[in-house]
């Protein structure tokens, strides 16, 4: 997959989230053009304490909406930038794109393991590989950086993620009396599109197939690396 060339990556925290605050205005949040035919999910697995240990990236990417595997890459790298809270991107985003070169297939969307617009800066993980990749992105995040009602029990039940009283994404609830997940908009893709997307990949458990599968793999390499 042929990616241009990226930005200088900042130094330090208040560098990171100068470029963030720079780089936010460029984010498009629209329906999706066409109906995706793959789609890839990104992760990361830290090796040690995540501090100053490896990591692994991997991107494995799935059809849609059969979600059979069909590419898949791992990046294995040192990240050079602090563990910052709200500045993951800057430690996780370099081996990401790393991996996201080795693929043979160009997604049609990127799923991450984090954040989209749900962030305090309203420009997290997903943002950033967004506008990097110029692919539609979205995030869904384990935990949430921002509060939000729980969602009723059923399945597909949802709450917004607010900041600044504007609704930047939803707590969602996959299946049903489980945690729900935290689901946001990165880039070329509207909130109501992540939802569903997000449902239609978590048929059996709570997180999509797509993170399911790159956490699979990333971990695997970590331990014969």
């Amino acid at each position: 997959m042929e990616i241009a060339e990226t930005h200088p990556w900042p130094d330090t925290p208040e560098e990171a989230e100068a470029l963030q605050e720079r780089l936010r205005p460029l984010l498009r949040l629209v329906p999706l053009e066409a109906e995706p035919r793959t789609v890839a999910g990104l992760d990361v697995a830290y090796a040690d304490d995540g501090t100053d240990g490896l990591v692994a990236a991997a991107v494995v990417v799935l059809t849609f909406p059969g979600l059979e595997v069909v590419d898949e890459a791992v990046a294995v790298e040192r990240p050079s930038f602090p563990y910052v809270p709200g500045l993951f991107a800057f430690r996780e985003a370099p081996a990401l794109l790393s991996a996201l070169r080795a693929l043979e297939t160009t997604p049609d969307v990127l799923v991450c393991d984090g954040h989209g617009l749900a962030h305090p800066r309203r420009f997290g993980l997903a943002c950033h590989l967004g506008l990097l990749t110029g692919l539609p992105s979205f995030g869904v995040a384990k935990t949430p950086l921002l509060p939000s009602a729980p969602p009723a029990e059923p399945r597909g039940s949802s709450t917004p993620l607010r900041l600044d009283g504007e609704e930047v994404g939803r707590a969602l609830r996959t299946q049903r009396a489980v945690r729900p997940v935290h689901v946001s908009p990165g880039h070329l893709v509207d909130l109501d599109t992540a939802v569903r997307l997000t449902l239609a990949l978590t048929r059996a458990h709570r997180l999509p197939e797509t993170t399911r599968q790159a956490d699979r793999l990333s971990r695997t390499t970590l331990r014969t690396a």
